[in-house]
């Protein structure tokens, strides 16, 4: 029983693989291209047939009008040289038999008399021979005449035949025929057929096999996604298709590779983001925890821990805030779009930030007009950027609110004579607790400010721009559209 299954086993694996095989998308492509290739060659061969068999009847019979033509042209010159007799049309009807040589498979016949004569060749198929139909048919006419006659006689074929009257003195006297059986001709189209068939089963042969060679090499892109797709893991994002050539495979590459460029960078976002947010949330966790284990019975260092503990909570509750509006502003109802008039709103913006700190507060506004945003988000984007400049400025600094409008495009910023950021930062400060040289966020801030801007930016479908330059400082300007199309 193990000898049996021992040796059933490979037969097993060969089905296995033969199914496998069977299962692919190029066997399934060219199955069906065989298939069709079949069909057509089949409906082909009947077509063939017919067209290849009528274009040697339209050869014969142009055979039959050129040998016509020979003999009236014989027969006319010999009506004007001579006295018509009986006797002398016989003479004429040798001399043109001994003259003229038919075509293969073609006869020519004399009649006189309504009697057979004489012919070439001298035998006469039995179907043409005195007695028979068509020979009764052509010793009763009295003008030219064309026609076919089917025959039961495979060896014989379809008879065509031209039949031209002889006449003496006005007075019909017999005729010249020249038949013609196609049997040879039909077996010379039925063999060309079968050279045509086995012809069609070569072509349609070698065709599968380089269609099978060429599909493989044009979906080696196909089998390329599957390999990379079961290499990946989430440890690993990094696997890449090869691109070659071009066209949709080639295009499929490209798009799987964007794919997991954009899942790499989304994963590699995810992860330095959550041990970032673990990193921020473990100090507070920490200091209280620190404080709460060293707090005493007495009164007033009991009060010192709990606005120490009180402190880092708010300073954790305004992390999460953020974090939860920084992952709300990947969905689609992010935004509360509302009409917006620019001149009113910025400031509005002035009067509640020159409240904030002493400093020496400018407003500029060029062009006025309507915009489509939602009024709250900008609200919060625009006073993270004027918070900022607060944090990083001292009494007696300037900060310039301001906004030019245009018929496509608003820019808002906000400017101050602050201590300036490095030009190594400047791509970094809008990163999710991204850490600068001078540390360019508040000590009580969640690191996220700048990151919400851009977030809150981008989802009108604008921009941030940035221009610092150390201890003489820096500008930060939304460049938002009038009419946003959110997460473009």
């Amino acid at each position: 029983m193990i000898n049996w299954l021992q040796s059933v086993a490979p037969l097993n694996g060969k089905g296995l693989k033969l199914q496998s095989v069977f299962r692919e998308a190029r066997t399934r492509i060219l199955l069906l291209y065989v298939v069709c290739m079949l069909l057509l060659t089949a409906a082909s061969i009947p077509v063939f047939r017919i067209l290849l068999v009528s274009s040697v009847d339209n050869r014969v019979r142009e055979d039959l009008a050129e040998e016509q033509e020979e003999f009236l042209e014989n027969y006319e010159a010999w009506e004007q040289e001579t006295r018509h007799s009986l006797e002398e049309l016989k003479v004429f009807a040798d001399d043109f038999l001994a003259e003229t040589l038919p075509e293969d498979d073609n006869f020519h016949i004399f009649l006189i008399d309504q009697e057979f004569y004489r012919s070439n060749p001298e035998n006469l198929l039995e179907q043409m021979s005195p007695g028979s139909q068509l020979f009764d048919r052509w010793s009763n006419i009295s003008e030219s005449i064309t026609g076919e006659q089917p025959s039961d006689d495979p060896s014989v074929g379809k008879m065509l035949y031209i039949a031209n009257p002889l006449e003496l003195n006005g007075e019909n006297r017999g005729a010249f025929v020249i038949a013609h059986a196609t049997a040879g001709e039909q077996q010379e189209a039925i063999a060309g057929v079968f050279i045509f068939v086995w012809v069609a089963a070569g072509v349609v042969f070698l065709s599968f096999i380089l269609a099978w060679v060429g599909t493989g090499q044009l979906l080696s892109p196909v089998r390329d996604l599957a390999t990379t797709a079961r290499t990946i893991s989430e440890s690993d994002l990094s696997q890449r298709i090869p691109v070659q050539g071009s066209g949709e495979l080639a295009e499929l590459a490209v798009t799987f590779n964007a794919m997991m460029n954009r899942i790499q960078t989304s994963f590699d976002t995810q992860r330095n983001f959550i041990n970032d947010a673990g990193h921020e949330l473990r100090t507070p966790i920490t200091i209280i925890q620190g404080h709460l284990e060293l707090m005493g019975d007495d009164p007033e260092e009991q009060h010192e821990t709990l606005e120490i503990v009180t402190d880092e909570l708010d300073r954790m509750g305004r992390l999460v805030n953020d974090m939860i509006l920084l992952a709300k502003s990947e969905q689609l109802d992010f935004l509360q779009l509302e009409t917006i008039e620019v001149g009113s709103f910025t400031e509005e913006l002035f009067a509640k930030a020159s409240a904030l700190a002493k400093r020496n507060w400018q407003l500029q506004i060029d062009g006025s007009g309507e915009m489509i945003g939602d009024r709250q988000r900008l609200t919060g984007a625009i006073f993270n950027l004027i918070t900022n400049a607060i944090q990083h400025t001292q009494d007696g600094d300037e900060i310039e609110l301001g906004v030019i409008y245009t018929s496509k495009i608003v820019r808002f910023w906000v400017r101050d004579t602050g201590e300036g950021i490095p030009a190594v930062d400047q791509a970094r400060i809008f990163e999710r607790f991204a850490r600068t040289s001078n540390r360019y966020r508040s000590s009580d801030g969640s690191g996220l400010g700048l990151a919400i801007v851009r977030a809150i930016t981008q989802a009108h479908g604008g921009r941030v721009e940035l221009i610092s330059q150390l201890d003489i400082g820096s500008t930060f300007t939304l460049v938002l559209p009038n009419e946003p199309d959110p997460y473009c």
